[in-house]
């Protein structure tokens, strides 16, 4: 997506769904879609799809559907899937050779957090958006992030995240994805493993040291701490299914802001 997202390269960031110790988050990241089928009609466009993670789900909603990724070989392999879809290889934004007002509805899951100019992504996800159109986003809710994300430009406060959007849309409805109590015993589980790991942090280096250099070990600890969780309660792990999510407005509870906004 931006140059931060180009570089990204397989990681604990990217949660996968072959990787068991990954399900939690897998299943969170899977629940936004199921979320948002209610709100996807017509000419849909997604702005950084992945793997594909939730496309199975969606598919049946749209009309046509086209993806926006910077990853070719996971989109060949889409493609491949889903020869029905368009799949176009870039980095965003800006949304180049995408008119104006040409789809219904947008989606875009955890990117704009990796998106150094998030101003100009909004805008050109509106300037895209149909008139009456809607824009589904989510994001890390930072006030549950539990230690920095290197891979991440930022991340937002509930308020943060609704004033940008409401530069450019004036009916945004806010929601954010919560769990059951299986999910907060997992998020607890994970807290005390981080809060152990970063207790060795005197000095703050994590918020300090240049993103580049923290990537490395934030991806051999954050793999660490999952394998480690799950020896520690596999059954809670592998358990955890899309039925474990749901949508909520209170926002202290929220692993990911869920956003809708309307043109």
């Amino acid at each position: 997506m931006s140059s931060n997202l180009s570089n990204m390269q397989i990681t604990t960031e990217i949660t996968s769904s072959k990787i068991a110790s990954d399900n939690p988050i897998h299943q969170r990241l899977l629940y936004a879609y199921e979320a948002s089928k209610s709100n996807i009609y017509g000419n849909v466009l997604e702005v950084g799809c992945g793997e594909g993670r939730g496309l199975a789900t969606i598919a049946d909603f749209c009309k046509n559907y086209t993806a926006l990724d910077k990853n070719n070989a996971l989109l060949n392999e889409l493609s491949a899937k889903y020869p029905q879809f368009s799949f176009i290889h870039t980095n965003v934004p800006p949304f180049e050779n995408v008119s104006d007002n040409s789809f219904d509805t947008i989606i875009c899951f955890q990117v704009i957090e990796h998106i150094e100019d998030d101003n100009f992504f909004i805008k050109e996800i509106y300037r895209v958006l149909k008139p009456g159109g809607k824009a589904v986003i989510s994001t890390p809710n930072i006030n549950l992030t539990l230690s920095r994300n290197p891979w991440h430009t930022r991340e937002y406060t509930p308020q943060e995240l609704q004033l940008l959007l409401k530069k450019y849309f004036s009916s945004i409805e806010v929601k954010g994805i919560s769990g059951n109590k299986k999910v907060m015993d997992y998020y607890e589980l994970n807290k005390k493993s981080v809060q152990k790991i970063t207790r060795w942090d005197i000095f703050n280096l994590q918020y300090r040291l240049p993103a580049t250099i923290l990537r490395i070990p934030y991806d051999f600890l954050n793999r660490l701490n999952r394998n480690k969780m799950m020896k520690i309660d596999n059954s809670l792990v592998s358990n955890i299914s899309l039925s474990d999510y749901h949508l909520s407005t209170d926002m202290a509870t929220c692993f990911d802001l869920f956003y809708i906004a309307t043109k």
